[in-house]
């Protein structure tokens, strides 16, 4: 067996791991984020942080992606005590801020409630979302080059055929992120002429053409190794996220936006019912013959042809949950009422997911089925509700301590007090003063750019080292080493104020 072989043979036939193991690991990075914001107004009220850009990406890169680097390789098996341990951290910082408050520091703790519940934010940023996108692109990264070593736990990977791989959600968490930031969840030139908007969306996905067409051409002249019940033959990433574009700018014309949830509704239920009731299914595991062809381009990219549609329903859902959560609000008490609904949706289609499963149809990615867009669409809310809840704390340790700063965080804009000199005194600092540079900032700035460069490395890494034969201690080092460069180079590029595109 050759060398392309044996690693093909390595990442197939998986069969994942269970839903409540890929959430906790999923949440996990954002507590990391809590207790770095935490550490952050610590240090800047006891000693003088300081605010070079070095020291700012080693915090950042120890506290944020060392962990999850960790978590997906060494201490997999013990992702619920990581958690609980970052989350006994978070409650250590936040005590010691408490206690070393210096607005209300004489009032009661009910009364510091009471007044921090009236606080006002800035509305127009919402951090919980980049945070999302971030963490996507970062997990995404990670696995991509870890999935090829022995350390990597198996149960991670992408499933053959049913099963729920942490690896699994890649795909669908990323355009779940893509929708609630699209145009249209920020409602954003979609009134107007609808020719006019269909030529922009035309326009936006040309970029893509050619990063799929490039990676096609790279991947096939090289002979790199590939799982090909992923998407096909030809078929990839670049080219599912071209196709569901152009479908969903078509629906968000022809449908109202804040009826996005009925059209992600009634698509997936009729794929479902088509998959349960028509050739489809033996189509996408079996080819049109029941032979397992690879002859014609509907056979030979059926798989990545036909899911198609379970990622349009994933993205119609993000559109409606940037709808909610980019909703213009003010008071931190609307923020938690956002929170609680997230929370319970997530919670709801949880519910719905371990029903449609007993009765329906196990998750599956290869098909993109009604249990897999539940699946996706329930981790992500439940992210995206411990982030809001995150963003909700750091509020609180920000209120508590007179001038402090947190870069991709909210901003306080007002705080609750009669006294107005003493009101301008305490935001004075944070209103006057930029954030410091910090790598959340970078990555989602360069988002594209660092999701190519991770690609290019870990093809790289793959043709220069033999990744299946490779011990502990060299795949962290290699892992270390992979992701502390392409993290710097997007900080850098970040801190001379560069945006590499080329559209």
């Amino acid at each position: 067996m050759s060398q392309k072989q044996m690693k093909e043979a390595f990442v197939s036939n998986l069969n994942g791991t269970s839903v409540l193991e890929v959430t906790q690991g999923l949440c996990f990075p954002a507590w990391c984020i809590l207790c770095r914001g935490l550490l952050i107004i610590l240090s800047q009220h006891l000693c003088s942080f300081s605010h070079t850009w070095s020291t700012r990406f080693f915090l950042d890169f120890v506290v944020l992606i060392v962990p999850l680097v960790i978590t997906l390789t060494i201490l997999s098996s013990f992702i619920l005590l990581e958690s609980l341990t970052v989350i006994a951290c978070v409650v250590w910082l936040l005590y010691q801020i408490y206690q070393r408050r210096t607005c209300y520091a004489k009032v009661p703790i009910q009364k510091v409630f009471a007044n921090f519940l009236k606080l006002s934010l800035e509305s127009e940023y919402n951090p919980a979302i980049t945070n999302y996108r971030v963490i996507i692109s970062v997990f995404t990264a990670i696995a991509i080059l870890a999935v090829d070593f022995p350390l990597f736990p198996r149960r991670f990977a992408k499933t053959e055929l049913y099963g729920t791989g942490a690896m699994d959600f890649g795909v669908g968490g990323f355009i779940f992120g893509a929708a609630m930031v699209c145009p249209e969840g920020r409602r954003k030139y979609i009134e107007g002429s609808r020719f006019n908007y269909l030529r922009r969306s035309l326009y936006s996905v040309w970029p893509l053409v050619f990063l799929g067409m490039g990676r096609l051409v790279v991947i096939k002249s090289i002979g790199y190794q590939e799982h090909l019940t992923e998407y096909g033959v030809h078929w990839n990433f670049f080219f599912t996220i071209i196709v569901v574009r152009l479908i969903t700018s078509l629906l968000l014309i022809m449908f109202p936006l804040n009826k996005s949830w009925i059209v992600a509704v009634s698509i997936i239920v009729v794929y479902q019912l088509a998959l349960d009731f028509t050739p489809l299914k033996r189509i996408i595991l079996n080819g049109t013959d029941g032979s397992g062809t690879r002859v014609g381009l509907l056979n030979a990219n059926r798989e990545g042809i036909i899911s198609t549609l379970g990622y349009v329903t994933i993205h119609m859902a993000g559109v409606q949950t940037g709808l909610c959560v980019l909703k213009n609000r003010v008071y931190i008490r609307d923020w938690i009422k956002v929170t609680c609904w997230v929370f319970s949706a997530a919670v709801s289609i949880f519910i719905s997911l371990s029903i449609v499963q007993v009765n329906i149809e196990a998750v599956s990615r290869r098909m993109a089925n009604l249990a897999f867009c539940l699946w996706v669409v329930a981790s992500s809310l439940m992210l995206l509700s411990c982030l809001l809840l995150s963003d909700i704390i750091l509020s609180f340790a920000k209120f508590l301590i007179k001038g402090a700063l947190v870069p991709c965080s909210w901003k306080i804009i007002q705080f609750p007090t009669t006294n107005k000199k003493h009101s301008e005194s305490l935001v004075l600092e944070a209103e006057q003063k930029k954030p410091s540079l910090c790598l959340i900032k970078a990555l989602n700035r360069n988002q594209l750019f660092f999701f190519l460069m991770s690609n290019i490395t870990t093809g790289l890494i793959n043709l220069m080292m033999d990744t299946l034969h490779t011990g502990v201690l060299w795949t962290l080092v290699v892992l270390g080493i992979y992701m502390f460069m392409n993290c710097l180079l997007v900080y850098v590029l970040d801190l001379q104020g560069k945006t590499i595109k080329f559209w």
